[in-house]
């Protein structure tokens, strides 16, 4: 054992002994390393499998501290996951870029991502090489994406006929937890969209949306606030509970009497000392609050507390305030009012103040929880949306469920062409993957037969997890879009009798199902070229 190691001694002089094994290590390398890699991420693709389309199954994800989150979105599943392997971490970021760029379409890009990876460890088996499969996968993306643009339909995109954008954000929510209120979310992210677009750039800021969530009451309580709610109220309950044309002061200075520095001493020896400071204090305050006053303002709105005695002073002086408001909320307010956020009182003036129609307090529940909504602001665009749910888990996975339905109609905006969905457009770019295959002479043909293959996976398990009987409704499909030429036809998961999605309104980006072949491919391409992981502290 000697040999094998070294004796070294702790803090206590306790000896222990240090093993060198790194030597006797075994490395994968070639083949076994690429089947190794595949392994990993079809065990991530197969956890998500079960959770594509309108009946997909959700995942409950249990955090070490006991926190319980239960979703079918890919990208939050993946994100909760504690993956050890390298290649399955791949397969974490390759939902999240989706979820990042799209922000639909996290569950079905590792699926597909998965089934070509199976496809091709089936090719290297049979003695192809990674590169050729690789440059076949290649080849079969460009033809595929080719195909969507072909069968892709122009989509109107107009602010006085919101119906289309609300019909396609139905869809991305039908597989989500709040489809039972389905149309009333839609409505929602497209109206919350419209006010802040900008059609000319075919553009929306983000920043502008706010989603704000309470727990209490029900899914259909959640509503568009044209403004902004904060989640505080007014600092006295006796100040009005509503202001109109308000004009804000937003303060990031603490709203109370100077305080004496922590370095210097202050000896009060004497009740009328006592009286003096406290007099003192109380004529700075009154100061502070008439220079607010004499700017004009009517309302204030504080990052920092004050205490009870100001609070009172500001209740005398008949100056409405609201404290604790915190910093991301602070910005927000003032894009929305077009004011000025204020460091130090001797910098307010009056065209620093924000501008609101109303400012009013909400109150809710039985809890009577009370919420600030600043309303007909001057920046009109600035949105939020305000989601209610019977407990944190159903409120969280609805915001989730909103963000992906904010996206969608996002997208759109930026490019309205849409394909439609149910495993249409996947089966459509499928058949036109193997044609192209049988054109090509070279070995790069069996890579895209496979990547065709590997398409069917969406429609599959589409099928599989609504309860059809997968291949046998697959091949039916595959066939009706053949001899009826039709490439509208997809998996009838909701069980209307139609398979036509352009009649069940089964609508999905033409962006979204790009990004998700053009994603899954780079990512596959890649992990097929690795043949050996090493760690930087290995030896050769």
């Amino acid at each position: 054992m000697a040999s094998q190691g070294q004796i070294a001694f702790d803090e206590f002089g306790r000896p222990f002994i240090i093993l060198r094994d790194q030597e006797n290590q075994k490395r994968l390398t070639g083949l076994d390393a690429q089947k190794s890699h595949i392994l990993a991420a079809k065990a991530i693709a197969n956890t998500l499998r079960t959770s594509l389309g309108p009946k997909g199954l959700d995942k409950m994800m249990v955090s070490p501290d006991g926190d319980v989150t239960i979703t079918n979105d890919g990208a939050t599943i993946l994100q909760q996951m504690d993956v050890q392997h390298e290649i399955a971490k791949l397969m974490v970021q390759l939902s999240k870029s989706q979820d990042d760029e799209i922000g639909d379409g996290t569950t079905g890009v590792v699926v597909l991502a998965g089934a070509l990876l199976e496809y091709a460890e089936q090719l290297l088996d049979r003695g192809i090489h990674p590169i050729r499969v690789a440059d076949g996968y290649e080849m079969a993306a460009h033809t595929a994406i080719e195909e969507l643009e072909r069968i892709a339909e122009t989509f109107p995109v107009d602010g006085d006929n919101p119906e289309p954008l609300i019909k396609t954000a139905m869809t991305t929510l039908s597989s989500k937890i709040v489809n039972k209120c389905h149309r009333q979310m839609a409505e929602i992210a497209v109206n919350a969209i419209m006010s802040v677009a900008d059609f000319e750039r075919k553009d929306v800021d983000f920043e502008l949306i706010k989603v704000e969530g309470k727990v209490g009451g029900t899914m259909e309580d959640s509503l568009l606030v044209k403004g902004v709610i904060v989640d505080k109220d007014f600092s006295h309950p006796q100040m009005p509970k509503e202001v109109r044309d308000a004009k804000l002061a937003i303060l990031t200075c603490p709203f109370e009497p100077p305080k004496p520095k922590t370095k210097h001493k202050l000896d009060i020896s004497s009740v009328e000392d006592f009286h003096k400071l406290r007099e003192y204090e109380k004529e700075k305050f009154d100061e502070m609050v008439e220079n607010v006053k004499s700017k004009g303002a009517n309302l204030v709105i504080c990052q920092w507390g004050f205490d009870d005695e100001a609070n009172h002073l500001l209740l005398q002086k008949q100056l409405p305030a609201v404290r604790w408001v915190g910093g991301p909320e602070i910005e927000l307010i003032a894009i929305a009012t077009g004011g000025r956020i204020v460091p130090r009182f001797e910098e307010l003036t009056s065209d620093k103040l924000g501008y609101a129609g109303i400012v009013r307090e909400l109150s809710f529940g039985t809890t009577k929880d009370k919420m600030l909504v600043i309303e007909e602001c001057k920046n009109s665009r600035a949105v939020t949306i305000f989601i209610r749910g019977g407990n944190k888990m159903i409120v969280d996975e609805a915001k989730r469920s909103v963000h992906d339905a904010l996206c969608v109609t996002r997208n759109l905006i930026k490019d309205g062409r849409i394909v439609y969905g149910g495993g249409a457009a996947e089966i459509a770019a499928s058949l036109s993957v193997a044609k192209k295959a049988d054109e090509i002479s070279t070995l790069e043909q069996y890579a895209m037969r496979a990547f065709a293959d590997a398409l069917e996976s969406i429609p599959l398990a589409l099928a599989e997890n609504s309860g059809h009987a997968p291949i046998q409704t697959v091949a039916e499909i595959k066939s009706r879009q053949i001899t009826e030429n039709n490439p509208r036809l997809g998996i009838d998961c909701m069980f209307t009798g139609s398979s036509d999605m352009k009649e069940q309104h089964v609508i999905e980006t033409l962006l979204s199902k790009k990004q998700q072949i053009l994603l899954a491919t780079q990512v596959v391409k890649m992990i097929l070229k690795i043949d050996d992981i090493r760690a930087p502290n290995d030896k050769l």
